[in-house]
């Protein structure tokens, strides 16, 4: 048997994290996901799909993800359910989390330098993944593609202009 989710979308809103009482670092968030067809009036709807992290990952989302950020999410579809305050039966679908990509780079804001590399090793500083230096191998020479972020035509300001109105969360 197979249970097995990818997607790719914008967060509708900043990232909740929350430990559970043994200490165990949970965020839960909502992907906003466009639908590959238009509805009857032309427009794209979007299907707003509840997502769970748990451990590092977690707190890495809640540190490096808000409102707005395009994001690919690898893992399961979970159900759940309890009873709510009115006696009912709750159910719960959510998506369980096991990888978290960040689709988009981090505000040219936060280079210090022109030796960070798009797409190579993280920095120590502000490294979403740890302060591990260990197995990191140098960055390759421009080959095929971008490698480093001042050849890349689309690293500019970091700044989209768009308004609220224009995102469908």
């Amino acid at each position: 048997m197979m249970n097995r989710v990818v997607l790719v979308g914008r967060l509708t809103r900043d990232p909740e994290l929350r430990y559970t009482p043994s200490g165990v670092p949970m965020a839960t968030f909502t992907l906003a996901v466009n639908r590959t067809f238009s509805n009857q009036q032309g427009e794209r709807e979007a299907d707003f799909i509840n997502c769970v992290v748990w451990r590092k990952p977690a707190e890495n989302v809640a540190n490096y993800l808000k409102k707005g950020s395009m994001a690919g999410v690898d893992g399961r579809i979970q159900t759940r359910n309890f009873e709510g305050q009115d006696g009912k039966r709750v159910y719960i679908t959510e998506v369980v989390a096991e990888s978290v990509q960040f689709l988009e780079p981090r505000s040219s804001g936060n280079r210090s330098d022109n030796n960070d590399y798009y797409g190579g090793a993280p920095r120590e500083q502000g490294n979403p993944f740890g302060n591990s230096n260990q197995n990191q191998r140098p960055a390759p020479a421009k080959q095929q593609g971008y490698t480093r972020m001042d050849d890349d035509p689309f690293a500019g300001s970091g700044q989209i202009d768009i308004s609220d109105d224009d995102l469908p969360f």
